[in-house]
């Protein structure tokens, strides 16, 4: 028996879409080594909870950074452990994979993940630009000639595209999402408040009560951390406004790509995407206000996809079954 399996590779978390069971698996993208023997400790989860509290000779490491292969040797041992995983140890026949890179990738970049994928254990493997695997997990027709806007905001890299006739008509892929979100904060939390925070402290405030358009309810959260000054743990009050303004300057960069790209756009897919608006995916975009901020700047009506994080993975796996129906057409 052979199966088709579709990987959302992500930065910050890895998919994996088994055709007639949906998505099985959803991990984050680290992997913990012991830099002594080079032996792999944990992957996944495991791993993430390591990261920034390991001894010395133990590292936990992304692969990936900003969509894109940085480490090879791990990243193929990494989706070999989460082909196995998810499919079990036996298979009769090698799986057909396909996989998604962000649409700005160059060939190389290309080159990197379909080797690493063959490695992992392979028989075929398709490559799909995450806009167009978004547009498909989202539920719409992309076969059609009628233009459909997708923003997707991963953890590296954020991709904005125009689809049309089951490709992008216009694109721009860049390196500005869900990790910079986070990066934004440390910084704030810095200059701000004297207070040394980790990522995965950031990531807490960004879910928790991050948002890029003022609420009509102030929220506060309280964060530990060390003191800059004194060199010891301290807590502080954090509110939902301070991380509106340590946001601003990312996610304006985001919003600036969107109106490039509909600057760009044939007029008669122009007139499709404020008929249908523009729909959101991605883990990023679940950042409370991101919706809003788009619509008053575009004044095209905004939506998050429906499960904004699985939509890519279900894409890329279903793109198979698209193909094999283009094929038969």
């Amino acid at each position: 028996m052979s199966v088709d399996i579709g990987i959302d590779l992500g930065t910050a978390s890895v998919l994996v879409y088994l055709r007639g069971k949906g998505v099985i698996l959803k991990e984050p993208s680290v992997v913990a080594f012991d830099r002594d023997t080079n032996v792999i400790k944990a992957i996944g989860e495991e791993a993430r909870l390591m990261l920034g509290r390991t001894p010395g000779n133990i590292i936990a490491v992304r692969p990936l950074r900003q969509g894109v292969i940085s480490d090879y040797t791990v990243t193929e041992k990494m989706i070999k452990y989460f082909v196995q995983k998810a499919v079990g140890r036996r298979m009769f026949k090698k799986p057909r994979i396909s996989i998604c890179v962000p649409s700005g990738v160059t060939e190389v970049e290309k080159k990197a993940v379909e080797e690493a994928t063959f490695a992992a254990g392979a028989r075929e493997v398709h490559l799909i630009e995450e806009p167009v695997a978004a547009a498909i997990g989202a539920g719409i027709d992309i076969s059609k000639p009628c233009g459909n806007m997708i923003v997707d905001v991963g953890g590296g890299t954020s991709d904005i595209a125009v689809i049309s006739l089951g490709g992008a008509v216009v694109n721009t892929s860049i390196k500005l999402a869900g990790d910079d979100f986070d990066e934004a904060i440390v910084r704030y939390m810095r200059k701000k408040h004297n207070l040394l925070i980790g990522d995965m402290t950031a990531e807490d405030i960004k879910i928790k009560i991050g948002t890029t358009y003022p609420l009509v309810e102030e929220e506060r959260l309280e964060v530990r951390g060390r003191n800059l000054v004194t060199g010891l743990p301290k807590t502080v009050t954090v509110t939902s406004t301070e991380t509106e303004e340590a946001l601003r300057e990312t996610t304006s960069q985001i919003v600036e790509a969107v109106i490039a790209v509909l600057e760009q756009t044939p007029p008669e897919l122009s007139a499709d995407i404020l008929d249908r608006g523009i729909v959101l995916t991605g883990g990023g975009s679940m950042l409370r206000g991101l919706e809003e901020l788009i619509e008053e700047r575009t004044g095209i009506h905004t939506m998050t996809a429906e499960d904004p994080m699985k939509v890519v993975a279900i894409g890329t796996g279903q793109f198979v079954e698209f193909m094999s129906g283009r094929k038969d057409f």
